[in-house]
């Protein structure tokens, strides 16, 4: 195998860049100016990251789950653990939601930096819910709504992506169907056993992997709480400008 070639950036000047949808993983940074510095990595908690040769990783974390109480549960292994942890999320999103239908007409179809809008989100949250819990776990014959979110750039491993809706649809179909998926969420949890949560499941986005019940759920929690982070963060981008303006 060819070893991959590094790239080196020496007395060069990237202020201002952006980097979307990029791996900088295993980057080396020696003698930078790191002033303002702004890193969104969803998957940080696989860390390490080392500034100064200290681990910041276990520091974010702890900040985190101290600004989004029930987050520290998010890989709860147990079902009573994962049923309290999905309570905590319901109530986190209720009043981010309670914030979003606050804000002026069209807040909610307003896009920040290129990235989902807060109807978007609630979009995407209900397609993967139908991806992990719908079409892994329950093995649903048809298991998305027309009206979930995908990743355009990715495809479900056998499934049919010309069903989902072009447009946008309005505010209240999309609460609708966030307030079934939810339900559908809350009732798996108020039966599931140990041993089902350790049953294997074929993962949706490959059939040749395989993934555990208990996988899933914490692919859910996870992207639940990601995306919460997320929305909060464009409504108050959104709530500062509209008052600036």
């Amino acid at each position: 195998m060819a070893q991959k070639q590094i790239v080196e950036f020496v007395d060069r000047d990237l202020q201002g860049a952006r980097f979307d949808r990029s791996t900088l993983a295993g980057a080396v940074m020696r003698g930078v100016d790191v002033r303002g510095l702004d890193i969104d990595a969803p998957w940080l908690a696989d860390g390490p990251l080392l500034v100064n040769g200290v681990d910041i990783v276990p520091f974010v974390e702890d900040e985190l789950n101290r600004r989004f109480p029930g987050r520290e549960l998010k890989r709860a292994e147990d079902p009573e653990g994962l049923r309290v942890a999905w309570a905590a999320l319901e109530k986190a999103w209720a009043a981010a939601v309670e914030r979003a239908t606050a804000m002026p007409a069209g807040a909610v179809d307003v896009s920040v930096g290129g990235e989902w809008s807060f109807a978007q989100t609630l979009r995407h949250l209900a397609f993967a819910t139908d991806a992990w819990l719908g079409k892994a776990v329950l093995c649903l014959p048809q298991p998305f709504h027309p009206l979930g979110q995908p990743h355009a750039e990715y495809a479900l491993d056998g499934s049919d992506m010309s069903i989902f809706a072009s447009g946008q649809p309005g505010l209240a179909e999309v609460l609708d169907l966030r307030a079934e998926r939810q339900a559908m969420v809350r009732e798996f949890l108020a039966t599931a056993t140990p041993e089902l949560l350790a049953e294997p499941r074929r993962s949706p986005w490959s059939a040749q992997s395989e993934v555990s019940v208990l996988r899933c759920l914490h692919v859910i929690f996870g992207e639940e709480w990601e995306h919460l982070r997320f929305a909060l963060r464009d409504l108050m981008t959104i709530g500062t400008a509209r008052a600036d303006g």
